[in-house]
């Protein structure tokens, strides 16, 4: 296992092309009509895929974004507004939620299922409940569009025309030490989650804007939201990396919003932009600023591979914040990278005492139990961890690890298989292949 890179995971579509090709070859075609459109159009992605895709995924990506924030007051504001949208949207059907989150990078984003998500880096930076809705609207719009699904679609079809079902499937490759470390491995920070078409964030752009004003937003705060964006993308562009590659920005979006607003929207031009009420709602994530901005420093030292520097950053987070979850697992994770893992440990506990519904911790504290060679430890983490939150692959190979330097070779064999069985690629899943045909449990392939 590779402990040297730890910057922000990337998001792939592995998984999501696994699923979609095994539909595909179940014979699972047909038309849907797109709610917003009113057309019907060819899907191999239906209603009830994208719940139950959602469902699947999107615990595993609030979890490598720290978890749900525990202000119970920010939460329910959050929830408010976004439920206020959904009221007047194309599918209020859909089983939405709104998760603010602790992840200090900007960015929000939807599962196809109707799971929003907002990180508190982004939430710092508005300034009134019109941005929010803006921001909750525009997520919703890709909700209503089917975007996810119909990019799933198209991605599948374009793999099956070219090389049939086997090559469609992506490999994924060894991912950095951050996924592993942050329980993502073959999950892979939200495979889920699309990189929107400009096409596709003009529509949602729109779809926003319709519902943020029918619901009692002013149009503003569009216009608003994106001129924060386009400002930090200036001074923070490390922090906005991921939100620019699935949410491609540009200044024509913005001059198209402001004009939306003058015209198609005058006449809500009267509705309150909700700067009291937003601030108030929002009061217990100030004092959370200056954490947010030194995990940020971290972050970006990080990704370009230089955790020395990083860890400062992360001390002074922890001095704003000495119990910020976020802080906590990073530091743990800078440790490791470091070649230091016992000193990240006390860092994990704590993280797992601030935090204690939250598994994450679990595998960072499995990790650095392997690190250290303490497999047995290791292995208790692992178990609890996926108790918790299944799903995992990279747990799965982590625990039979743990369990192979155990001297528990059945065990170790079943969790490899396992592993494999979920179709994992790259530098774990061919070792956990060498072990299994030197046990004698699989044959090697034929040449």
């Amino acid at each position: 296992m590779k402990t040297t890179d730890l910057g922000p995971a990337r998001m792939d579509r592995r998984r999501f092309l696994t699923m979609g090709a095994t539909a595909a070859a179940a014979g699972a075609t047909g038309c849907v009509t797109n709610p917003v459109t009113g057309k019907s159009e060819f899907s191999l992605i239906g209603p009830d895929d994208e719940v139950r895709m959602d469902r699947t995924n999107a615990p595993h990506q609030i979890s490598a974004d720290y978890g749900v924030l525990l202000h119970p007051a920010v939460r329910s504001y959050v929830e408010s507004v976004g439920q206020s949208l959904v009221a007047v949207c194309h599918r209020p059907g859909m089983p939405y939620s709104f998760r603010p989150v602790y992840a200090s990078y900007i960015n929000a984003y939807a599962f196809p299922g109707g799971t929003i998500v907002a990180s508190r880096g982004i939430l710092l930076e508005l300034e009134n409940e019109a941005q929010l809705a803006g921001l909750l609207g525009h997520e919703i719009g890709h909700v209503c569009a089917r975007h996810t699904a119909k990019r799933m679609t198209s991605a599948i079809v374009t793999q099956l025309a070219v090389a049939g079902i086997a090559a469609a499937i992506e490999a994924k490759g060894h991912g950095n030490t951050a996924a592993v470390v942050a329980g993502l491995g073959a999950v892979a920070g939200g495979a889920l989650l699309a990189r929107y078409s400009r096409d596709d964030e003009r529509q949602a752009d729109a779809l926003g804007m319709e519902y943020m004003v029918k619901a009692g937003h002013n149009a503003e705060g569009m216009v608003g939201l994106m001129d924060i964006l386009l400002r930090q993308e200036k001074h923070k562009p490390s922090a906005l990396e991921m939100m620019f590659a699935t949410h491609p920005l540009s200044r024509e979006r913005r001059d198209t919003a402001a004009e939306r607003a003058r015209t198609t929207w005058a006449a809500g031009a009267g509705l309150p932009l909700g700067r009291e009420r937003f601030m108030d709602a929002t009061a217990p994530l100030r004092p959370m600023k200056p954490i947010v901005a030194a995990v940020q420093r971290g972050d970006e030292s990080m990704a370009r591979g230089n955790p020395g520097e990083a860890k400062p950053a992360y001390a002074a987070a922890l001095a704003a914040g000495p119990e910020d979850y976020e802080a906590l697992l990073k530091m743990a994770a800078c440790c490791i990278a470091l070649g230091r893992p016992g000193e990240g440990r006390p860092y994990a506990q704590r993280a797992r005492a601030a935090h204690p519904d939250e598994p994450q911790a679990l595998h960072v504290l499995g990790m650095i139990a392997l690190l250290t060679r303490q497999p047995d430890q290791a292995h208790e983490h692992f178990v609890e961890y996926e108790r918790r939150l299944p799903g995992n692959p990279a747990t799965v190979f982590l625990d039979g690890l743990a369990l192979e330097r155990m001297g528990r070779r059945q065990e170790a064999a079943r969790r490899y298989l396992e592993f494999l069985q979920s179709g994992a690629q790259g530098d774990e899943a061919n070792h956990a292949r060498h072990r299994l045909i030197e046990w004698g449990v699989i044959q090697p392939a034929a040449k």
